[in-house]
């Protein structure tokens, strides 16, 4: 990967993008993010992952200047790769936090958006300026922000391209917490490090009914739910949780992630 790395410590991941000045999204970036999401799905040293551009920025868009020259016929073929990008994010299934200095504008702001979570520094600023090149979101801004924030906002935020501050941010709902700007990673890491020594394959479970049951009808959600919850009942860590439960109580179970 040549603008993403991965740093694991203590069982979480620290997934940073790095490519100087402003974490400009490429079409290399989109390809390094799609590899770095597959290899933390298949970590079993990662529980979960913290989403970061650094302590200046955290990305300021998509590379306009990459996309300046592109035809339609081009777009089409490139506009897989802007989308999949944001979505392997989003579908790994363990928890992800996005730890947002500085700008989260464009496609920056979807890449937030793909977390489960967004901690912001004071400072921070997002916004989906697409509109004012003449174009629109096009890796989950449409989709994602709406679903956060309810239609009403969403288009606000994305017919205008104004810029949506920390605190109007933690307002609406489009992020979770806002902290000051040199306290987001550690914040985000002490949010991620919970999941440690957590039940992994609930919690797996519990990301995909939230996520998929979101994206369907009320009795489809509740069937993905039911069969979630009975697939977990395979594990040894449900054995093991509901055995320390009735012989020790509440939370004083320890799970082995299988």
């Amino acid at each position: 990967m040549e603008f993403v790395s991965i740093d694991v410590t203590d069982q979480v991941a620290v997934l940073r993008l790095d490519r100087p000045k402003m974490n400009a999204i490429s079409v290399q970036v989109q390809a390094d993010l799609r590899e770095a999401a597959a290899e933390l799905t298949e970590r079993d040293d990662v529980r979960a992952v913290v989403l970061w551009g650094g302590e200046r920025v955290f990305a300021a868009g998509n590379d306009v200047k990459e996309m300046a020259d592109m035809s339609y016929a081009d777009m089409v073929k490139v506009s897989t790769s802007v989308s999949t990008a944001t979505t392997a994010i989003a579908r790994i299934p363990k928890p992800v936090v996005a730890a947002v200095n500085g700008y989260a504008l464009g496609g920056g702001c979807e890449l937030a958006l793909s977390a489960d979570l967004r901690f912001a520094a004071e400072d921070a600023v997002f916004g989906q300026p697409e509109v004012l090149l003449g174009i629109i979101p096009g890796a989950g801004g449409t989709q994602r922000l709406a679903r956060l924030v309810g239609t009403a906002k969403a288009k606000d935020i994305i017919f205008t391209g104004r810029f949506v501050r920390a605190d109007e941010a933690l307002r609406i709902g489009m992020v979770d917490r806002v902290v000051p700007a040199d306290k987001v990673l550690e914040e985000s890491v002490a949010w991620a490090a919970q999941f440690s020594g957590a039940a992994a394959l609930a919690i797996r479970a519990a990301k995909e009914c939230i996520d998929r049951g979101s994206e369907v009808d009320l009795d489809t959600g509740l069937e993905i739910e039911r069969q979630q919850f009975a697939g977990v009942f395979a594990t040894e860590d449900r054995t093991r949780g509901i055995t320390s439960f009735v012989e020790n109580g509440p939370g004083k179970a320890t799970f082995v992630g299988r």
